[in-house]
């Protein structure tokens, strides 16, 4: 499709229009397709019309993690128990709405693991983790160190154990591997042969719902110990 370059279709970019077409872009096709030319295709305009909007790749993808942080929020906004009554099914509720968000952008938290700035979408959201923390009993010393214990988990996904160079194939690839070297590592192949994961929509290899949950409610249940003891 050949770029508009008429004057209309300049001045009616905006860096939100560009910001939606590149979450849109790379839902469809993945992040591989996420460049500057092919952005400005999805556009029909001239890949120089999107710098003066969005100064390079790397402002693109602050970019589109601010857009689905935002989706984020948005989504979070009520949900659950009030937390001084709950706030264990407050933030688990929080947390698994912000997962269904991501299984909408699945390429979403490769990006924001390699963002070096907290913009405010995030921070926005963090706050209001901490309030629920806060609004439950505890102190900023222990909903600090629970946020650190939940890591990246608190917007809704698991950093892998495993990291397959394939998305398509790695998975396969390393089970291979790693049955060849059964008598060198036995008891990781073992596990991995008695849980072989399957691609039912999740977030990555390791990141199905069930491990998903089952960490987090460790986690939750973990703290509220913690909390119980003073």
């Amino acid at each position: 499709m050949a770029p508009r370059t008429d004057l209309a279709a300049r001045s009616a970019l905006t860096r939100r229009r560009v910001l939606l077409a590149a979450v849109d872009l790379a839902d469809r096709e993945g992040l591989a397709a996420l460049t500057m030319r092919r952005l400005a295709q999805e556009l029909e305009v001239e890949a120089m019309s999107l710098y003066h909007h969005v100064a390079n790749k790397e402002a693109v993808l602050d970019g589109v993690v601010e857009v689905v942080v935002g989706e984020i929020v948005t989504a979070v906004a009520g949900v659950g128990p009030d937390p001084a009554e709950d706030w264990q099914g407050a933030l688990r509720a929080r947390i698994l709405t912000a997962r269904q968000v991501l299984l909408r952008h699945p390429w979403a938290p490769e990006v924001i693991e390699t963002r070096t700035a907290m913009n405010a979408e995030i921070v926005g959201y963090f706050d209001g983790l901490l309030g629920i923390l806060r609004a439950g009993g505890f102190s900023y010393d222990l909903a600090h160190h629970g946020m650190h214990a939940l890591g990246s988990r608190a917007l809704g996904f698991t950093r892998e154990l495993f990291s397959p160079a394939d998305p398509e194939t790695g998975g396969a690839e390393a089970m291979a591997t790693l049955e060849q070297l059964a008598g060198t590592y036995p008891h990781l192949a073992g596990m991995l042969a008695d849980t072989a994961h399957q691609d039912d929509g999740v977030l990555g290899w390791c990141d199905d719902q069930a491990e998903f949950e089952f960490a987090l409610d460790l986690l939750l249940d973990g703290l509220d110990r913690r909390l119980a003891r003073g």
